[in-house]
């Protein structure tokens, strides 16, 4: 049919040029944002491309939901504007008929969008938490960088070395400050070199001194030494190796009752509820009033998207704190959203309001009056 096959290749062509756009803008936000990490020593600098790949595969359900509402409302607004709405109205269409191919058209990003909720976004982060997790647990001496002050794991120890050998097992001028039983510590040695004895890796310090303090200052030991051995590696415990929610997959959420779990399973199965309500609010607010400007039905979808999408979000976290509960909000929010969406648009489908008071009076004065029989 020419009005389906027409529509479809309209939305077609709109949905791939925005989520190209989109894409490319999110990966350079998140290209940004993950060397700013690296340089803080968060990320490993030698993964900067594949943490933002995850990143960006992580934010596909927000990317393909804001793509298909932008393209519904790009195509839409530009057929009124170019009065192709008028005509299809005229050859008798309906606004209630674009919902079947509108649905028709998106029921591939809808089942990628949940797809990549409920499996790729906790894929994504489960990825991204790991290799951040395994950089942070790297051996202490690997943190180090020759003239750089470089705290530990623990964050109870400073390291600073002059230079290097390339392999990093050896090193001159080394300085060490560290907390230990209530003492600051500084070490002092010419040099020092990483042994394995055992499971652990230890810094063998040559010809050095060692100045011990208590917290309270009450008074300073000094000693001399010709070797000297300091935990090199790991993270002491410190580190929590408790899986995030957002990381965790979603059959695991489904098992665990916890308001966490709850929270983030209720924002997974509304990002798909949240993607059908966008087609049907996207096929409301693309009239274009030529009084308005061009650009005020897009400013109007934009507001409507962001509400959406932070009462989303702030639910999760409303879920997550108890108070609410997971199937009330989800009922509240999407169910309410999609009535007014059907009520919207059955207004706008039987022209509901559209004949102002005057037109009313015009209408009733040109009715006919009633014929009066003489007696």
């Amino acid at each position: 049919m020419l009005f389906h096959s027409s529509l479809r290749k309209e939305l077609s062509r709109s949905f791939g040029a925005t989520l190209v756009v989109l894409v490319t803008i999110v990966m350079t936000m998140m290209l940004i944002r993950t060397l700013g990490l690296a340089s803080k020593g968060s990320v490993n600098p030698q993964e900067v491309f594949l943490v933002m790949a995850y990143t960006v595969l992580g934010y596909m359900p927000t990317i393909l939901s804001l793509s298909l509402f932008i393209a519904i409302v790009g195509t839409l607004s530009r057929m009124y504007r170019d009065s192709e709405m008028v005509i299809w109205f005229s050859s008798g269409r309906g606004l209630m008929d674009f919902v079947k191919p509108m649905f028709r058209f998106a029921w591939p990003v809808l089942i990628l969008i949940a797809v990549m909720a409920l499996v790729g976004w906790p894929w994504a982060n489960s990825q991204t938490i790991g290799m951040r997790q395994q950089y942070e647990q790297r051996s202490d001496i690997e943190r180090v960088s020759p003239g750089e002050f470089r705290e530990s794991a623990g964050r109870v120890r400073v390291f600073f070395i002059d230079k290097d050998t390339p392999d990093n097992s050896k090193a001159t001028n080394v300085f060490i400050w560290s907390i230990e039983r209530n003492l600051q510590i500084t070490t002092s040695a010419r040099s020092g070199s990483i042994e394995n004895i055992g499971d652990s890796r230890y810094l063998l310090l040559n010809s050095g001194q060692r100045l011990e303090q208590p917290m309270a200052n009450t008074g300073l030991k000094i000693s001399e030494f010709k070797t000297y051995g300091t935990r090199a590696g790991g993270n002491n415990g410190l580190v929590n190796d408790a899986t995030p929610p957002r990381a965790r997959t979603t059959v695991s959420l489904l098992a665990d009752a916890s308001t966490p779990s709850r929270g983030e399973l209720a924002w997974r199965i509304g990002m798909l509820f949240t993607a059908i309500n966008f087609v049907l609010l996207a096929l409301n607010v693309s009239s274009a009033n030529p009084r308005v400007g061009r650009s005020g039905n897009l400013l109007l979808a934009l507001f409507a998207f962001v509400v959406y999408y932070n009462m989303l979000n702030l639910g999760q976290s409303w879920i997550s704190s108890g108070r609410f509960s997971m199937g009330g909000f989800m009922l509240a929010l999407h169910g309410g959203v999609l009535l007014i969406n059907l009520a919207w648009l059955s207004a706008r489908q039987n022209n509901w309001g559209r004949r102002t008071p005057r037109a009313r009076r015009d209408s009733a004065a040109i009715a006919p009056t009633p014929k009066i029989e003489p007696t």
